[in-house]
């Protein structure tokens, strides 16, 4: 059996760890104490086609073993996570920077994902159509795709690359995974539970090395049937581009700038509670974080005063330490990137309730302290542009129809949050907000067993349910003409 128990840095092709094949390495950064935690293999196009190739080679068998032996894989596969979560998750926070509650609940999220499309994958149903003409006979079955590329960024390694990976393997499809460069670590770590669960060689590979180098490879092999692709929208335009040459398959999950909205009929301060655990989880490194604050004018003062009390009280710290809430932001760039939201806010007439600066209580690390504004135009790039930063802007508003046209106002679609305790009012919302994810009253919508994705340029096609199922699923037709 392969274990990366000494070569836990690796790239993982065709059923054993390797290294790059020119030798290379990239540090991975503990963003919290700026240190290099580990040296990973950092490969190229040539490891991409060879995990490519290696897929291609597994890919009959794994389609032709049931659904039940593929789910067998799968279920133990999250068992195991469980039984190691511990381990994994103290990996994550170390690597990423969030809390450890937060990076075991993304683990314990994960393994839920590969149960539910170890069962989900028995239900790839076909159907039988009536015949029109009494010789004749329709039907439809399903398909796999093929060998599906599957690209995921930094903010959720396990969670984005489960997503991914769970419904490609019930489905029959064998993968190739590209997760961030500098959190690789918790990922390698699921798939050691992969092949303790009993993965046949070529199923699923990752590798590690330069996104643009790698994405070229995806695109450009035809043995790549699909590409799955979690990330910016700048990013996910250029991966559409890149398709069209082949008519690739791509699934989308884009950029967000999700409003919140609270309505004067429900308690302004436990709105506040919720917002707050809403914006900073992850430090608002999230893609269905919410970015803009729509509060109704009855209720703005209470629920501003009370959304600073509760920003001013997180903890911030390293995410190993116990009681802290808010981890350091992943990289030296996102502090620079948020400050300048904030300056740019600032010159636009903004003000800073608290925070807005990097904090001058740690020695190292890339810590931020969590903030709230007001006054922020409409105009102001933080009102615009993804904000990906633990940054608070609260707006006014008097009038629902007001408020939908506002909270649609962007380019991006895919959550949005409502705070009421009206049934009429949350459904107004639900059916008026352009997006594909809308939590009323629910600051963390995603669960297994329900669609994610979104609307506008937040991404094409969903992830997670039955939905998820069949974005690695061909339909085909079958007509059959019987003999007299």
């Amino acid at each position: 059996m392969a274990t990366a128990t000494a070569t836990q840095q690796r790239m993982f092709i065709d059923g054993q760890w390797v290294a790059a094949a020119d030798g290379r390495t990239l540090g991975v950064i503990n963003p919290a104490t700026e240190e290099v935690i580990a040296e990973v293999a950092y490969g190229g196009r040539a490891e991409t086609r060879r995990a490519l190739e290696a897929a291609a080679r597994a890919m009959p068998g794994w389609m032709k073993q049931s659904a039940w032996d593929r789910a067998k894989v799968l279920k133990k596969t999250a068992d195991l996570m469980r039984e190691r979560v511990d381990t994994i998750s103290r990996t994550l926070t170390m690597e990423q920077g969030k809390p450890l509650p937060e990076a075991r609940a993304e683990v314990l999220h994960s393994a839920d994902t590969f149960e539910w499309f170890a069962e989900e994958g028995k239900r790839a149903y076909g159907q039988v159509i009536p015949n029109a003409l009494p010789g004749k006979r329709h039907l439809t079955m399903k398909h796999p795709v093929g060998v599906v590329a599957a690209i995921s960024p930094w903010n959720f390694p396990v969670t984005l690359q489960a997503r991914k990976i769970a419904p490609a393997l019930a489905a029959g499809c064998t993968i190739v995974c590209r997760p961030a460069s500098q959190t690789p670590l918790c990922l390698i770590q699921v798939f050691q539970c992969l092949i303790d669960a009993g993965l046949p060689p070529g199923v699923a590979n990752v590798v590690l090395g330069p996104a643009q180098e790698m994405a070229d490879e995806f695109l450009e092999n035809p043995i790549c049937r699909k590409i799955s692709f979690t990330g910016s929208t700048e990013v996910g335009k250029q991966l559409m581009r890149g398709c069209a040459d082949q008519v690739k398959r791509l699934s989308l999950e884009l950029g967000g700038h999700a409003p919140f909205i609270v309505f004067p009929d429900a308690d302004p301060e436990v709105g506040a509670k919720i917002a707050v655990t809403g914006k900073f989880r992850n430090n608002g490194q999230v893609c269905i974080a919410p970015s803009r604050f729509y509060v109704h004018k009855d209720v703005e003062k209470k629920f501003t005063e009370a959304t600073v009390e509760a920003a001013r009280a997180l903890k911030l710290g390293n995410g190993l330490d116990a009681g802290v809430e808010i981890g350091p932001m992943f990289e030296k760039k996102a502090l620079q990137s948020t400050q300048e939201l904030i300056d740019d806010a600032r010159q636009c007439g903004a003000r800073i309730l608290t925070g807005g600066k990097k904090s001058d209580r740690f020695d190292k690390g890339y810590f931020f302290e969590p903030t709230v504004l007001t006054g922020v135009p409409g105009s102001a790039k933080l009102m615009t542009e993804e904000p990906f930063a633990p940054v608070m802007p609260v707006l006014d508003f008097s009038k629902i129809d007001e408020v939908i046209q506002q909270a649609n106002s962007t380019r991006y679609g895919l959550a949005a949050y409502v705070f009421t305790n009206d049934l009429s009012v949350a459904w107004k919302m639900a059916e008026g907000l352009e997006a594909g994810i809308i939590g009323i009253n629910d600051p963390v919508p995603a669960a297994p067993q329900c669609p994610f994705g979104g609307m506008k340029e937040s991404g094409l096609g969903r992830e997670l349910a039955h939905e998820g199922l069949e974005a690695y699923l061909e339909t085909k037709y079958v007509a059959l003409k019987l003999r007299d």
